[in-house]
């Protein structure tokens, strides 16, 4: 089996408040595959995004990377410097962020963001050349040439979306970090929104994180997944293994919460909320909602280990 292209070990971020630190991400590693879409999933606050913004050194005060280390083909992007890592962004890993009008600069036309990301990496091309490309790109998104002319403002949520790919596949990246990419969006342009993303990553051959709360979005499109709960991976698996038979507890309750099409019944959720980051329990974070607890999951945190082939949890049932 030929390396990951990028291996996530023990990283650990926290925002600093007059309070105490808030331990958004908690010893997490994961590794993610050449050509692989990799989902994580969990609850709201649970850390998937403060993953995104680690992997590509955007963390800013009063977060902080306390620990841990990002090896993207060996190399340790948590060591480079900052213009080291800013010739990374976009060129070799590029983020499609959650809220599209958010990312794009409202006062300049979409052909200018596009010139932008380009120029500032060094590729420097001529007004014919730039134009095919352009148009190349745009096109390659299900977005018309004119569009290029546009601000933002006059683009609907799904082609502010498509723009944002066509950015972030401009210096085409080995890696796509796709930070709930369809939010906001109805169901049908989110349908679209993922085939472009996925014909996007298989013409570059990139590999792509895609980070969100909707278990079905993730049972479609991605080959692996990590649940995330407070902070931590709770549990790693095969997408097709982990909806099958789920492993952690965590992972069986979000999966029977999920609506059926195929006989009616009451909607499931999971009882309690999950604990406060800024004052983690002391065990496992998850034993006040767990119909399994034990008391020894409430002195000692269960690790992430391989119980079964490709099959990695944190639980003390295993």
């Amino acid at each position: 089996m030929t390396e990951p292209i990028l291996q996530v070990r023990d990283l650990s971020v926290y925002y600093h408040t007059p309070a105490g630190p808030v331990k958004a991400v908690n010893h997490v590693s994961f590794n993610l595959n050449r050509a692989e879409k990799f989902g994580l999933v969990g609850e709201s606050g649970s850390g998937k995004s403060t993953i995104a913004l680690a992997l590509l050194r955007m963390i800013r005060p009063p977060g902080r990377i306390e620990s841990g280390q990002v090896l993207l083909e060996g190399k340790n992007l948590l060591g480079l410097t900052e213009e080291e890592m800013r010739e990374v962004r976009l060129a070799v890993i590029a983020l499609v962020t959650q809220g599209a009008m958010n990312s794009l600069n409202p006062v300049l036309r979409i052909r200018n963001q596009i010139r932008d990301g380009l120029e500032d990496h060094g590729v420097r091309l001529s007004a014919e050349e730039f134009e095919k490309r352009l148009a190349d790109l745009l096109e390659s998104v299900g977005l018309r040439r004119d569009v290029a002319r546009m601000f933002p403002h006059e683009l609907s949520g799904g082609m502010k979306q498509r723009a944002c790919i066509a950015i972030a596949i401009s210096l085409r990246p080995k890696i796509i970090i796709a930070d709930e990419p369809t939010s906001a969006l109805d169901v049908v342009v989110q349908r679209q929104i993922m085939e472009t993303l996925e014909a996007a990553q298989e013409r570059l051959g990139a590999s792509v994180l895609l980070i969100g709360h909707d278990m079905g979005l993730m049972a479609q499109v991605v080959e692996r997944m990590g649940v995330m709960y407070a902070g931590s991976l709770v549990e790693v698996a095969g997408v097709q293994d982990a909806f099958r038979e789920p492993l952690h507890p965590y992972t069986q309750l979000l999966i029977a919460s999920l609506p059926s099409i195929d006989q009616k019944s009451a909607l499931r959720g999971i009882p309690g909320l999950p604990p406060s980051l800024l004052n983690r329990p002391v065990g496992c974070p998850f034993r006040a909602r767990c119909p399994s607890a034990m008391d020894r999951c409430a002195v000692e945190e269960p690790l992430l280990q391989e119980v079964r082939p490709g099959r990695w949890v944190a639980c003390h049932l295993y």
